[in-house]
C-alpha cells in the first residue's frame, strides 16, 4: 500500500517526508498502452516525478493541483506529474526520440541547453481573474552546470523560489516510485531579520548534519526497505517525532465533458475536418488511457451553442 510517512526532529527546526508509491504507481504503468514501449529510463523520471509532486504537495499544504514538469530539447519533450489536495496523483511523458540507455536527465530533456522545470499551481477555487501561479527554472545550476537528477533541479527550485535549504532523494523503478524529503524549517523571530547569531549557526549545522545522513540513503535501500527501516537507520541518534501516515493513490481527472470542452476549444472547422477524413474523433488520455469516442451526433451537440469552459492539463490528450 501507498505511504507518505511525515516526521519533525524535536528540538530543531527540520522535517521530513518520506513517501513510498506501491500499488498505485504500478496502476500508473498498466494504464499506459505503451508502456512496454516507454524505456525504463523514463519510466523511472516519471516515477521520480510522481514522488515529488506528492512530497511537494503534501510539504505546501495547497488547495488546488500542483503540476511539475519538466521539459525540453531531447528525445523526451515532456514528463508530467499532477497532484491534488488529497494526494491523488498522475504522472505521463511523451517521448520523440531514442533515449539513450542510462540516459540521465541530461540526455533525455537538455540535450541544447534548453531544458526547464516548471511547477505550477492551479487553485480549486478561483478568484475572478486569479491565473495559476507558475514558477519555472533551467535544468542547470547557478554555474550553469547541467544538472543530471531531478532532484537536484527541485533542490535548486527550493531554495531560488521559498529560500528553504532542502535534501531531495528520489528513485523509482516498475514496482516502486519513492522519494525522501529533508528541509530546514524557518526560524520565527529576529532570527530572519539579518545577523546570524550563534544559535542560528547551530540550528544550520544540525540541519546540514541531517541532510549529510539522508543523502546516504542509496536508491537500492529506498526502493528496497521500508520506512521504519530507512529512518531507524538513518536518523538513530536523533529524536524523531512521527505522524500517521497518509495514503497517496492514483487518479486521473480526465472525463467526457472535459474532453468534449477541449475540441469545442479547437472549433468546428478543424473538429469537422478529422470526422471528414476518419468519421470520427478519438481521444486518448496520456494519463489513464481512457479513450472517448465522438462521432457527428456528438460533435453537432457540443456545437449547438453549448459553453465550454476549461482544456485538459498538459499532455493529457491525444487525438486520434
Amino acid at each position: 500500500m501507498s505511504e507518505l510517512h511525515k516526521f519533525l526532529f524535536e528540538g530543531l527546526p527540520v522535517r521530513g517526508m518520506l513517501v513510498r508509491l506501491t500499488d498505485s504507481w504500478k496502476e500508473v504503468l498498466r494504464r499506459r498502452d505503451s508502456s512496454a514501449q516507454t524505456p525504463a529510463e523514463v519510466r523511472a523520471l516519471m516515477g521520480e516525478m510522481a514522488a515529488a509532486g506528492v512530497l511537494m504537495q503534501s510539504n505546501i499544504k495547497f488547495n488546488g493541483s500542483l503540476i511539475l514538469q519538466v521539459l525540453g530539447d531531447g528525445p523526451v519533450k515532456l514528463a508530467v506529474a499532477e497532484v491534488q489536495p488529497d494526494l491523488s496523483f498522475r504522472s505521463t511523458a511523451k517521448v520523440v526520440g531514442e533515449v539513450p540507455a542510462g540516459a540521465q536527465l541530461e540526455a533525455m530533456l537538455n540535450v541544447g541547453g534548453q531544458g526547464r522545470c516548471a511547477i505550477t499551481l492551479d487553485p480549486k477555487d478561483k478568484f475572478p481573474g486569479q491565473q495559476p501561479y507558475q514558477g519555472v527554472v533551467p535544468l542547470h545550476g547557478d554555474q550553469r552546470e547541467p544538472l543530471q537528477k531531478l532532484s537536484e533541479v527541485l533542490e535548486h527550485y527550493m531554495l531560488q523560489s521559498e529560500q528553504l535549504d532542502t535534501k531531495l532523494v528520489l528513485a523509482a523503478n516498475d514496482e516502486i516510485a519513492a522519494g525522501l524529503l529533508i528541509q530546514r524549517l524557518p526560524i520565527e523571530g529576529e532570527g530572519n531579520l539579518g545577523a546570524r547569531n550563534e544559535d542560528d549557526i547551530g540550528l544550520s549545522d544540525a540541519f546540514n548534519r541531517i541532510s549529510m545522513l539522508a543523502a546516504t540513503l542509496t536508491s537500492e535501500e529506498l526502493l528496497g526497505l521500508d520506512a521504519e527501516t530507512i529512518l531507524r537507520r538513518l536518523f538513530w541518534e536523533e529524536t524523531v517525532r512521527r505522524f500517521e501516515p497518509l495514503s497517496p493513490r492514483f487518479a486521473c481527472s480526465c472525463s467526457r465533458e472535459r474532453v468534449g470542452n477541449m475540441l469545442k476549444g479547437l472549433g468546428r472547422e478543424e473538429i469537422d475536418g478529422v470526422l471528414a477524413e476518419r468519421g470520427i474523433v478519438e481521444i486518448s488520455c496520456d494519463f489513464c488511457g481512457l479513450h472517448y469516442h465522438f462521432d457527428a451526433v456528438d460533435v453537432g451537440g457540443l456545437f449547438a451553442g453549448q459553453q465550454g469552459g476549461g482544456e485538459l492539463p498538459p499532455a493529457a490528450g491525444a487525438m486520434h
